[in-house]
């Protein structure tokens, strides 16, 4: 059991913030995923699965929307209590004066990558060729930072939007090496038996910082903390129990999200180390994350991480 989960735990057990309870006796609570089911919320199906969502008092719902952006919009309209979003939508959020902030990290590190064929033997071997970007901010931070931390000329990449296709535009070799996600694409990309290079982000360029965050807003925070704290604990306890057995928290993924159960357990094999420890949040390494949003124009400027990620009252 993780600290993280302990500490949680304990500052949960009989918080009375919440005023509600489904006819269980178990308070609800709405998560929306940034995306579809897959690897990295094996901690979230897991929780459910064996009831420890229950054990704290919850009845966890599991919302899966159709696009990254929409587990914000869902916070914003109420029609979730907390949702996981990717911390550069978190920051262009707030950004914007949405009252967002995180409490928790899904992931302990980026998941953003370039992956290209193998005759990119290095990221400055992009220079004059075609690089597929899907259109997000983020793209063109990841590739300008790839490819500038190996002494490349990132205006020299020929960048090409191919919006969510990476796959498929690599395969057809429409582009030479796509901005995409390692654990997932690149994963992809392996078991078809694609040949590629992959040159992940936090290797070129980047801080490790993590890509995915628990999220809810700053009015939820102040009103229901013990609703917070108990959620984080759950899932806490849901992605240790995942990484304890990964064949049956891949099955719950394939399951969810009507996959194929073999890539589903090569993406969890390969994304799990990123899992722990599961739900703490590095201060420094959000610090640094700021730092690189606003250098690489990803956001106008630093946020201040004490504002985005404040402690749990």
């Amino acid at each position: 059991m993780s600290l993280l989960l302990v500490a949680v735990a304990l500052a949960g057990c009989g918080a009375g913030d919440d005023g509600r309870a489904d006819q269980t006796g178990s308070r609800p609570v709405t998560l929306a995923l940034d995306f579809q089911p897959n690897a990295v919320h094996a901690g979230v199906y897991t929780a459910t699965a064996e009831g420890l969502d229950r054990e704290r008092g919850l009845a966890l719902t599991v919302r899966a929307p159709s696009a990254s952006t929409d587990s914000l919009k869902l916070l914003a309209a109420g029609r979730a209590d907390l949702a996981i979003v990717d911390i550069h939508d978190l920051g262009l959020a707030r950004e914007g004066g949405a009252d967002v902030v995180g409490v928790g990290a899904i992931v302990q590190r980026p998941l953003a990558a370039v992956i290209a064929g193998p005759e990119v033997r290095r990221p400055r071997d992009l220079e004059g060729r075609r690089v597929g970007v899907t259109g997000l901010p983020s793209d063109d931070a990841v590739l300008t930072a790839v490819v500038a931390a190996d002494g490349g000329d990132p205006d020299s990449v020929r960048r090409t939007t191919i919006g969510f296709s990476a796959v498929p535009s690599l395969v057809a070799g429409r582009v030479d090496a796509v901005v995409t996600f390692w654990n997932a694409e690149g994963v992809a990309l392996r078991e078809r038996g694609v040949r590629t290079r992959e040159f992940r982000v936090d290797k070129f360029g980047a801080p490790r910082y993590p890509e995915l965050v628990l999220a809810t807003t700053g009015e939820t925070l102040r009103a229901r903390p013990g609703l917070v704290r108990d959620t984080i604990a759950a899932l806490a306890a849901g992605t240790d129990q995942a990484l304890a057995d990964l064949p049956a928290a891949a099955d719950r993924i394939a399951q969810a999200s009507d996959g194929d159960p073999v890539l589903v357990t090569a993406q969890l094999e390969a994304v799990a180390p990123a899992l722990e420890p599961p739900l703490e949040l590095d201060r420094a390494a959000l610090k640094r994350w700021a730092r690189f949003d606003a250098r690489f124009g990803i956001l106008e400027s630093p946020p201040e991480v004490e504002a985005a990620f404040p402690l749990l009252p």
